[in-house]
């Protein structure tokens, strides 16, 4: 068959092309296994024959390279390979030969009967090479330019076959052909098709700007120019990816496919050039989640048709400064601009050339990101940050990402949880109670606040006690008029409950009780000083002597609770795992010690009396709303990850003894609390109860991708900068445009997680000036309870059903006329319960009237977003007589302005409330009252993108109208007969 051929390519010598088309017809005869020894006899043929010499192949365009393999000592295998190169590849040079060194740096055992993808594999010296030395189970050589993947597979068989042409077999009696395979593939994409796990990943991938960033769209066939399949090679398209402008798109693509298809043990090993500088080449796998070991460096020479102006230009217009070197031998790097006139002016550059092996730190957890990434949310992965200095770090935030992407991904809502707190949460505290603790808790004795303070306070307004000793170290953010009141000095004279007093008190025991002792307090709130903690004395005593006083105590245990697999002594816990908690006391817990947010706070307390577990339940929902739900699933993460390898069957649950803790007579509830914890219509219970909550509705809306989005890049992103959290120019900008409200430099903006709990401290500042909260008929039920639980002065305005439960002028001045310092609540534009919609006109008589009586109003737009009955509407422009009316109304007149964006910005589970005051004596007074749950800094970020998305025409305003669609539909099908149920009686 040999000298057939040769003569067939003797014949073609004349037609440049004609050769491949040989190649062509031999390589589809190279299917046929029956051929493979004529193959090899066909090489050694033209390369045996004297009439067909180098130059010949010359003119067909094929060269031959000899590359030795035996550069490390102790080698013992085929000491050369013998490769075939046409021009539309790569030659084997400098780059390739680097990184086959840096392959030999690792162990013999690095691809031994492993399974390897070889990215970019050129004529497959590589591929090759490492299955002649390392004996993997299969090399999978992949190329993007079909004529490489085809002198792959000939350089293949001319060096699986001896010159006699038969195989040649390995220690384990195989051959190259059996371990290598080539195939045509962008990146990995053939892995993927195929389902192919790998454990190697290897990869000298170009890493050049593309000077046309539109080649990629050509057509790669077969007949494409050997010139546009070199540059196909050598140069790179934009990858979408933020390490394009470093020339790195391409690995970075390269290592993202990767995570779907390497195994968990799995390493990636490439070469990378060192013009982007060290600390880039390396961040590209940090950010990804790898831990990165450089394993091999050199300098090589720039090659001189590589024009790097685009790197100039890069630096021109950014503070980034590559890194080149002046020869092989300057140690002192220089930037783009200098190599380039240094290039330019006939010196030769180098660049460093890095062999990085990679691997990834919590490999599960990250694939589970990457897969949410590419399920429509690529645009995001840019600012995904997963390169931590502290191994702490990364084992906390991973696998809260993980847990993040997951239910972003699978959920098209969030669910609707109690306010007492996310029942997986509460249950994963009470495992981790059970598990490390051994106290026999479930979920039913826990109750979730937003933050310590938060749960103090709300403890002390549920019982509000004549007196009360709190520990000092938590007194800070507690009611001013707290901690200065001296109405204990009138106590023997009949002191009103409305009066709380707190005492502050050192954190040692021994002082706490002889203050408890002498002052005889009805609540307590104490920690643990640090050298008490680690015994049970200092509780027992705790416990003895407020039962003997009948205080109730609240045990503070924040500063000794390690969430960790290995948590220290707590002289409490270790008391209550062989003694209930007795009925006058709770624990109290502030989680604030992760490792990745300061800031992010949630409490619980624990207490095995069932009445008041229901009344903190009821009463977080009252005056906080909802603890962030996604704050509980950051703590809850970390809960799981320490109750997950643990067999939950290996020990017996702890069982609390059947017989209860003595009652103790202690105090009670207030009656103004008792009266609305009976009366209000609060949360949907897990018993059975009847009730429908139509005020939840909006949980179960879907949540749209920019927010899945804007809450994912939010935690993704490391060192959020003041300036990319600061929410007040959004919402500024946000009520100037949805309602005409006026701000200035005297405009002051709060933020809560909640609309309730800015509610709850508007309703104290009514109280503190003597005010009287006035409520149209058919107001919030929730804002009135909070008013009610609070004891403020009340006064329902009668509204008329047949016009909607509008507030008017003419009701308003029979309605305030005999009112002290009115505080007008409002509902708009939005009415509730109707949902009609105040004009522009009827917002100007109703403040009016407001201005003539010097009335605080508070425009609630909290129910306001999604109307869809608005014909004629024109939209709010409070500005344009807001002024007019503060200069010629009473002085005491001022409008503030209530909002939660979770509707305007279908944010779901996401919860953010705003508050603007413009009065100067209001926004002092409201921050007498500081413990405010206020949002964590990712809800700030998240809430500025989304508000920016919003101001775009489209994007999120089409999908707010999708979602207006929606409730449009419900509410004709909720007023269809088929839907009406009429209980008979």
């Amino acid at each position: 068959m040999g000298m057939a051929v040769v003569e067939f390519f003797k014949q073609c010598e004349q037609s440049g092309d004609a050769a491949y088309a040989a190649f062509k017809s031999l390589l589809e005869k190279l299917e046929d296994p029956l051929t493979r020894t004529e193959a090899r006899v066909f090489l050694s043929d033209i390369q045996a024959q004297g009439g067909f010499s180098d130059d010949c192949f010359e003119r067909y365009h094929f060269r031959f390279q000899d590359i030795h393999l035996d550069r490390n000592e102790g080698y013992h295998g085929r000491k050369k390979l013998t490769m075939m190169v046409i021009p539309s590849i790569f030659m084997p040079e400098d780059w390739s030969f680097t990184f086959y060194e840096g392959l030999n740096r690792h162990p013999d055992t690095i691809f031994k009967e492993k399974t390897v993808a070889e990215l970019g594999c050129g004529n497959g010296w590589i591929s090759i090479a490492i299955a002649e030395k390392w004996l993997p189970a299969k090399v999978y050589g992949l190329d993007i330019n079909p004529r490489a993947v085809k002198v792959s597979w000939i350089n293949l068989y001319m060096n699986a076959f001896d010159e006699k042409g038969q195989p040649i077999y390995d220690a384990e009696k195989k051959t190259l052909l059996d371990r290598v395979e080539f195939h045509e593939s962008d990146l990995l994409f053939y892995c993927r098709e195929h389902d192919i796990q790998l454990e190697r990943i290897v990869g000298c991938i170009p890493q050049i700007l593309n000077p046309n960033p539109e080649a990629m769209s050509k057509m790669i066939t077969e007949n494409a120019s050997e010139e546009f399949l070199h540059s196909l090679s050598n140069y790179c398209a934009l990858q979408g990816f933020v390490e394009d402008q470093f020339g790195l798109g391409l690995i970075a693509r390269a290592v993202e496919e990767g995570i779907a298809v390497i195994k968990v043990t799995g390493i990636m090993i490439f070469n990378m050039g060192g013009r982007p500088g060290q600390g880039v080449c390396r961040r590209l796998f940090e950010r990804r989640g790898f831990r990165v070991n450089r394993i091999w460096q050199t300098k090589v020479l720039q090659a001189g048709d590589t024009d790097i102006s685009a790197l100039v230009e890069i630096e021109k217009n950014s503070p980034h400064r590559f890194e080149f070197f002046m020869g092989l031998s300057g140690d002192q790097p220089i930037c783009a601009r200098t190599a380039w006139a240094y290039g330019k002016a006939g010196g030769r550059i180098s660049h460093g050339l890095s062999v990085y092996s990679c691997q990834l730190r919590h490999p599960n957890q990250v694939k589970v990101i990457f897969e949410f990434l590419k399920s429509g949310f690529q645009e995001i992965s840019s600012s995904l940050d997963l390169s931590f200095d502290d191994d702490l770090v990364a084992d906390e935030k991973i696998p809260f990402l993980a847990y993040l992407a997951s239910i972003l991904k699978d959920n098209s809502c969030f669910p609707y949880e109690p306010p007492a707190g996310c029942k997986r949460f509460r249950n994963l505290i009470a495992g981790f109670m059970r598990t490390y603790h051994h106290i026999p808790l479930t979920s039913n004795n826990v109750v979730v606040f937003p933050s310590r303070t938060a749960a103090i306070e709300n403890a002390l307004r549920l019982f509000t006690p004549r007196l009360a000793i709190v520990d000092e170290h938590l007194t800070r953010n507690l009611p001013k008029q707290w901690l200065t009141s001296l109405a204990i000095e009138s106590a023997e004279t009949g002191l009103s409950e409305d009066v709380v007093t707190v005492i502050e008190a050192p954190r040692q025991s021994d002082s706490m009780i002889e203050l408890i002792k002498r002052l005889k307090p009805q609540v307590v709130v104490t920690g643990i000083a640090n050298f008490e903690a680690v015994t049970s004395s200092a509780v027992m005593q705790l416990l003895y002597a407020t039962k003997q006083v009948g205080s109730r105590l609240f045990l503070d245990i924040s500063d000794h609770f390690e969430l960790s697999s290995l948590p220290g002594t707590i002289g409490v816990l270790k008391y209550l795992s062989g003694t209930p908690l007795p009925s006058h006391a709770a624990i109290l817990c502030g989680l604030v010690k992760n490792q990745v947010y300061s800031d992010l706070e949630v409490a619980f307390i624990i207490s095995e009396e069932e009445t008041i577990l229901k009344a903190l339940s009821k009463t977080v929902e009252i005056l906080e709303g909802n603890t962030s739900l996604i704050s509980q699933n950051y703590y809850g993460c970390i809960f799981h990850e320490l109750l997950s390898f643990q067999l939950t069957d290996r020990h017996p649950h702890p069982e609390r003894r059947s017989e209860k803790s003595e009652s103790v007579d202690v105090i009670g509830f207030a009656s103004s609390a008792t009266s609305v914890l009976d009366n209000a219509e609060l949360t949907i219970s897990d018993d059975g109860h009847s009730l429908v909550h139509m005020d939840v509705d909006q949980w179960f809306l879907p949540v749209p991708s920019p927010v899945k989005a804007a809450i994912f890049e939010s935690f993704a992103r490391q060192n959020l900068t003041e300036s990319e959290i600061d929410v007040t120019p959004s919402i500024k900008q946000f009520v100037k445009t949805e309602y005409g409200f006026p701000t200035d430099s005297g405009t002051e903006f709060i933020y809560s997680d909640c609309l309730q709990a800015l509610f709850s401290k508007l309703v104290l500042c009514c109280i503190q000036e003597g005010g009287t909260m006035c409520f149209p008929a058919g107001s919030n039920g929730n804002y009135v309870s909070v008013a009610k639980f609070l004891k403020a002065n009340i006064v329902n305005i009668p509204t008329n059903s047949d016009q909607g439960f509008k507030l008017t002028e003419h009701i308003l001045n029979q309605a305030l006329e005999t009112v002290k310092k009115p505080w007008v609540y409002i509902s708009g534009p939005t009415i509730n319960p109707t949902g009609l919609l105040y004009s522009n006109q009827e917002m100007e008589s109703i403040l009016s009237a407001c201005a003539r009586f010097g009335a605080r109003v508070v425009i609630d737009t909290s129910f306001s977003g999604l109307e869809f009955e608005y014909g004629g509407w024109g939209g709010w422009n409070l500005g344009s007589y807001l002024s007019k009316l503060s200069s010629s109304g009473n002085p005491s007149f001022c409008v503030s302005l209530l909002g939660g964006l979770s509707l305007k910005l279908l944010s779901g589970a996401l919860k953010f409330a705003f508050l603007s005051l413009t009065e100067p004596l209001l926004i002092e007074a409201f921050h007498t009252f500081p413990g405010l749950s206020k949002p964590h800094c990712t809800d700030k970020y998240t809430i500025k993108r989304l508000l920016a998305l919003r101001e775009n025409k489209g994007g999120m305003l089409d999908v707010v109208t999708e979602q207006i669609r929606i409730l449009e539909n419900r509410a004709k099908r909720l007023k269809e007969p088929s839907y009406c149920l009429i209980k008979l009686s």
